[in-house]
């Protein structure tokens, strides 16, 4: 899925916390365009999990001071079954300078189009002058895999313009319930294209050995190994 800011031009872009935590204050303000993707089948990739990050305790961590489990903690562990074996799958929001903007990590064998909503909902760009941070796109873009009635309400009701084509199946469900099954959905191939941003940025996450093969036991250690290939990825030149 990809977000598009019609307000900014395209060669700035923000970084924000899985947020990703902010590294250039300057930039702040200036989110142009963003994609949303998690990794599965077809475009997107799964993680393969090494054999030593499985066996994990079954007692929730505790921090020592505060006496409470981690934030980023997962009663599963993120460790799920796939055809590959051990699994995780990271369900990824960047901008279109193939740099991360939030993440959701979840089991591998977990589907893409449900995972839509809770990485949304991790983006939050500071603004330069204060206030509250801004969490909606003004355009978000995705393939088949993200098309569900769910989603698009969410879309709509939050008034994000979306691109999303409509898989065949649910194309001829809605003209066989006829008026009932609503109008077709907007499709806009331009903006459709710069879907391989958020390729490209999965691509360059998996040039670190510990994200693209994932050797934590804990979901919340694994977390904040991304983050911090995510930050890396924001402090290259460009």
């Amino acid at each position: 899925m990809r977000v598009q800011d019609h307000r900014r031009p395209p060669s700035a872009a923000t970084p924000t916390s899985s947020r990703v935590p902010s590294t250039t204050p300057h930039r702040i303000n200036n989110c142009p365009y963003s994609s949303v993707r998690s990794w599965g089948r077809k475009c997107v990739r799964r993680h393969r999990a090494h054999q030593h990050s499985a066996g994990a305790s079954t007692r929730a961590p505790k921090i020592p001071v505060r006496r409470r489990s981690p934030a980023r903690h997962r009663p599963d562990e993120a460790l799920g079954r796939s055809r590959g074996g051990l699994s995780s799958k990271i369900h990824l929001a960047g901008e279109g300078g193939c740099r991360p903007l939030a993440f959701v990590i979840t089991p591998g064998q977990w589907e893409d189009a449900p995972q839509m909503i809770p990485v949304l909902e991790e983006i939050h760009v500071p603004r330069q002058a204060g206030g509250r941070p801004r969490t909606r796109p003004d355009h978000v873009g995705g393939d088949k895999a993200y098309s569900s009635r769910r989603n698009r309400r969410h879309l709509r009701r939050r008034q994000i313009k979306h691109t999303i084509p409509e898989p065949r199946d649910q194309r001829a469900n809605r003209r066989r319930r006829s008026s009932q099954g609503g109008r077709p959905t907007g499709f806009d191939k331009t903006i459709y294209r710069r879907r391989n941003e958020v390729e490209r940025t999965i691509n360059r996450l998996k040039n670190f050995r510990a994200v693209a093969t994932r050797f934590d036991k804990r979901a919340y250690v694994f977390h904040g190994t991304v983050a911090v290939a995510a930050i890396r990825l924001w402090l290259r030149p460009q």
